[in-house]
């Protein structure tokens, strides 16, 4: 765990996105070319390189108090002072307050974490894997094209429904729902929900079109 998590409250520069949820342990590249954000990013590369990123809600026009911490892993200088920056997920925070807004937000923060588990989780972390593979193997035999998970894909059950709840796509209100719980059984019985919900949808399809042939 990072040195700053110890620190249960702090100020962190807070970058709001539309339809994007950042999860701990992911990947997340930005090109920044507004203006405030320049100046955040210069300013955070002279610091820690952390900085928060807030899913923007577009229905209550403004962002969720709930997001991932991201770091700076690696960035490029571009023509006219744009930046190309790759970040890595952290951890997730509460916004408490907004500190300032200009140039740009600032907000006291305070770390979440997930409760302790009361028991092994790593049964259910096996069925949401076998899940996801069942939809990425009717997802292939649908599209005709070669689909494959990575292999590194994650062993812990923490880190597996953070993986999965970031590779669910066009749906950024449940991710940020998934994001917000704080519970790791509850988060993989949602994930479980939603694959086992899409593999039937799939396999209806994939059946459809076999009678078709």
């Amino acid at each position: 765990m990072a040195s700053s998590s110890s620190i249960a409250v702090r100020e962190l520069p807070l970058f709001p996105l539309p339809e994007v949820v950042l999860f701990p342990g992911r990947p997340l590249p930005l090109h920044i070319f507004e203006f405030r954000y320049r100046i955040m990013m210069n300013t955070i590369l002279d610091s820690d390189r952390r900085f928060g990123v807030l899913m923007w809600d577009p229905v209550q026009g403004q962002p969720a108090a709930v997001g991932c911490c991201a770091e700076i892993i690696h960035f490029q200088r571009l023509p006219d002072d744009r930046m190309k920056i790759l970040t890595l997920g952290q951890q997730r925070f509460r916004v408490l307050e907004y500190v300032r807004e200009k140039p740009y937000r600032v907000g006291l923060v305070e770390w979440i974490e997930d409760q302790p588990p009361e028991k092994d989780l790593r049964i259910m972390a096996r069925d949401v894997e076998q899940l996801l593979r069942d939809v990425v193997r009717l997802s292939s035999k649908l599209t005709d094209q070669r689909i494959e998970l990575p292999d590194d894909l994650p062993d812990l059950p923490r880190e597996l429904s953070y993986w999965v709840a970031s590779n669910l796509y066009g749906v950024a209100s449940e991710q940020q729902a998934l994001l917000e719980m704080q519970d790791t059984v509850k988060r993989l019985e949602r994930e479980a929900e939603i694959l086992t919900s899409t593999r039937n949808h799939l396999a209806a399809r994939t059946a459809l079109k076999d009678a078709l042939k």
